[in-house]
């Protein structure tokens, strides 16, 4: 037995594929033969939704189902990327659109049992140097964490964790925004909000500081030292190599295990240590072309790493 479980983003057969695989069923069939320990939903487009399932039973449907594949659910994240215009906008005064839809997503959700659910800051990372810039990034994070303080008191309701997945492709991508805006929306009394800890995302806001505006950001002890800063504060875990580059998407590019500049060998000890509420694992292989291809690869590096350091 291991003390890390393994599951995989559904998100990574849907974007920048040749062929996405849109069936859901699909993809529990051949993750159940590859022998991951989970899923995790990305309740967007053809996957499984709110819109897809709608009633009760059509989601205890799902959940049987993928009981029934030998698999988990790790976590879901949300489609929430619509809420960036001025009248729903997520910095908005009154961001009622926003918090209606999360609310309904926590129901979903907690139908199919998830006990994680993801949230990003939505707005680009230039946001506040063109569009927002009457409202300023200092404002800004505030609006963003008494959104989040909202949303951290339905998702408590419903006995779930929010994860917010700090990146470059987002507004507040500087290791100090990061640990300010967790200590903001924690300061309210949610100890179930905390950060989605992407090895990836890490790397490329702790040691390139990418897509950082002003005065650019980063630590001596780059994801490792961000890490140690977030200790205690971080809810989800997603793992995953980095190059150091941008994709087309001006987002970290995801590489497969093996094939970037990430130390797994000293980053699963120390994410064995960080405090995170739960044992999974998530790769992340979002828009890496061929995800299919690499899947298999993906699962056997981690089996080997965490024999090597989460053994029991």
């Amino acid at each position: 037995m291991a003390k890390a479980r393994i599951s995989i983003g559904t998100w990574a057969y849907l974007f920048n594929q040749e062929q996405p695989t849109n069936d859901f069923h699909v993809i529990l069939h051949k993750l159940q033969d590859l022998g991951y320990d989970g899923v995790e939903l990305g309740s967007f487009g053809p996957h499984p939704s709110p819109v897809s399932h709608p009633t009760k039973a059509s989601r205890q449907k799902l959940r049987k189902t993928i009981a029934d594949h030998g698999l988990a659910l790790s976590g879901i994240a949300v489609d929430l990327w619509a809420f960036k215009n001025p009248g729903t906008s997520i910095v908005d005064e009154n961001p009622n659109a926003y918090l209606t839809a999360f609310l309904g997503w926590c129901a979903f959700a907690a139908d199919l049992d998830v006990k994680t659910i993801r949230v990003d800051s939505v707005i680009a990372p230039d946001y506040f140097e063109k569009d927002g810039k009457e409202l300023g990034a200092a404002k800004g994070l505030e609006r963003i964490a008494s959104v989040w303080d909202k949303a951290s008191k339905m998702a408590a309701d419903y006995g779930m964790n929010i994860c917010w997945e700090f990146e470059p492709g987002f507004a507040f991508n500087k290791p100090s925004e990061i640990v300010q805006m967790v200590d903001a929306v924690r300061a309210k009394g949610n100890n179930n909000f905390g950060v989605l800890y992407d090895t990836c995302h890490a790397h490329m806001c702790a040691v390139v500081g990418a897509n950082q505006t002003g005065t650019k950001e980063t630590l001596p002890g780059g994801e490792l030292e961000l890490l140690e800063q977030l200790k205690g504060k971080i809810t989800h875990v997603h793992v995953i190599d980095s190059d150091g580059s941008l994709n087309e998407h001006n987002t970290s590019t995801h590489n497969p295990f093996g094939t970037g500049k990430l130390d797994f060998d000293k980053l699963a000890p120390a994410l064995l240590k960080a405090g995170v509420p739960h044992d999974w694992w998530c790769v992340d292989l979002c828009f890496w072309p061929h995800a299919w291809d690499v899947t298999a690869q993906s699962k056997k590096y981690l089996d080997k790493l965490r024999e090597k350091h989460a053994a029991v």
